[in-house]
């Protein structure tokens, strides 16, 4: 069980995770949930949280581009400071 949730996360897109983590808090709101099923849910939205940042830091760290310096070094630009100053 434990091995079909690994494989099914592993396929699993941002979008998708996040959608489902949506969804999770629409139907947690809801307060008209069994004790074990709003724990179970709960227990897969922090698994889906944690995805989710991960692939945004993932996502952040390819945002990072290797440039050519004048004097034909290299060095990694940071292009998250240009979308923050924009």
């Amino acid at each position: 069980m434990a091995e079909e949730n690994i494989q099914q996360e592993q396929q699993l897109t941002f979008e998708q995770a996040l959608a489902r983590l949506e969804q999770i808090v629409v139907e947690l709101e809801s307060k008209q949930l069994p004790l074990e099923q709003s724990l179970r849910m709960v227990e897969e939205g922090v698994k889906l949280s944690n995805f989710c940042n991960k692939e945004l830091g993932n996502a952040e760290n390819r945002i990072l581009k290797l440039t050519q310096n004048p004097d034909k070094s290299m060095s990694w630009t940071d292009l998250t400071q240009q979308f923050h100053q924009q």
